[in-house]
């Protein structure tokens, strides 16, 4: 079959490798109808995620059609169409148990590479490194999905996969997003990236009860794309000093009730120092996550107000002014998505008409033309803000 192979920083391409096979009577093989391109794949082509090897297949957001079933798979048959979590969980853990499925302690079969980088072993991941299970993604023709029983979730007629595919990681996301950020209603909550995490934590934000919510970015296409699906507003900027003094002044001095970090590892720096480091970090190829955005949520962020982090964050991350945090009794609410925990309940949303996630995709290409489309992505050429492929 054709995937998306991993073959060293800033080199992917697509390969002809063998076809998927089951490996666990828990196990199901899926033809991929859809897959998507996801910011953070970004910083696998970038090289800062540890413990990727030459011929990792990419992609953690996909779906598809059931081709076989292993002997033990209760919920689905072949024919069936699914969309799959990002996260793989065993469904029988103590985190499972307490629907923390990206905590799972049992899906991710190199626990200790895990360890050495994360203190911890978490869920096993689709297409992210080695540490995270090494298991192959979905920007493929076919993919092998473990646990099938306890992770995809079959998709109606009703619904295209246009509507669906974002059930795989950026809507429960966002959503999860929002929910960490504890909105109540009447609050003012601000989110910073405009990127497809960014666009679904807005729309959440508002779902959750959010009476404004504020986008910061100094994307054109996002910020837009942002205003054109809510009521938001936006600050079309991402200097520290102006971001801090807009806020301050939307919010009467007081700072957002919540904010939402939709950004990650890869924040842009807007300081001669900042510029120093992302030069450092490009020239020697090290995993260092940016702080920036961390630097303007802990000062802007109101008094006992809450921060959530959705982006990804790799490795070290320096220079944030934690003091601030502190004294200002600032609660962080954070980690990779419980995607398992959020299917059902997206799915009925979109299926009643309250949502349409197919308003983020902007590109639509073949599999043939993944390499362009991670470069076109990656520079934010021809307004781009979400790709997806087909086989």
């Amino acid at each position: 079959m054709k995937a998306l192979v991993w073959h060293g920083r800033n080199d992917v391409r697509i390969d002809n490798v063998p076809d998927p096979k089951i490996k666990e009577p828990t196990d199901v093989i899926l033809k991929i109808t859809s897959t998507a391109i996801c910011g953070s794949d970004l910083h696998i082509v970038d090289g800062i995620v540890p413990t990727m090897e030459k011929g990792d297949i990419l992609g953690h957001e996909f779906m598809g059609e059931v081709v076989e079933a292993g002997r033990e798979v209760k919920k689905f048959k072949v024919g069936d169409r699914v969309v799959v979590p990002f996260t793989i969980a065993c469904g029988n853990c103590e985190y499972c148990d307490d629907t923390l499925y990206s905590l799972c302690d049992n899906s991710n079969p190199n626990p200790e590479k895990a360890k050495a980088n994360l203190g911890h072993s978490i869920s096993g991941i689709f297409g992210y490194s080695h540490m995270l299970g090494g298991f192959d993604g979905g920007q493929a023709e076919y993919v092998r999905v473990p646990y099938a029983d306890v992770g995809p979730i079959k998709v109606p007629s009703t619904l295209s996969d246009d509507q669906s595919l974002f059930l795989s990681d950026i809507f429960p996301t966002g959503y999860m997003a929002a929910e960490n950020a504890d909105i109540k209603r009447g609050d003012t909550v601000a989110i910073w990236g405009c990127g497809p995490v960014g666009q679904f934590a807005i729309q959440s934000a508002f779902m959750l009860g959010a009476e404004r919510v504020i986008a910061i970015d100094s994307v054109k296409e996002r910020l837009d794309m942002a205003k054109q699906h809510s009521r938001v507003e936006l600050i079309r900027t991402t200097d520290r000093d102006d971001v801090y003094e807009k806020l301050m002044e939307m919010t009467n001095g007081k700072g957002p009730d919540s904010c939402i970090d939709a950004v990650g590892a890869e924040a842009h720096g807007d300081t001669f120092i900042g510029k120093a480091v992302d030069k450092t970090k490009e020239v020697l190829q090290l995993p260092m996550s940016r702080p920036y955005v961390l630097q303007q949520i802990m000062m802007s962020c109101k008094k006992a107000g809450t921060v959530s982090i959705p982006g990804v964050y790799i490795g070290m991350v320096n220079e944030i002014p934690f003091g601030a945090a502190m004294n200002k009794a600032l609660t962080f609410k954070m980690g990779q998505t419980h995607v398992q925990r959020y299917l059902k309940p997206l799915l009925d949303k979109i299926d009643e008409g309250l949502i349409d996630p197919g308003f983020i995709i902007t590109h639509r290409m073949k599999l043939d033309e993944a390499p362009k489309a991670y470069d076109l992505f990656k520079k934010k050429e021809d307004n781009c803000v979400k790709v997806v492929l087909t086989p």
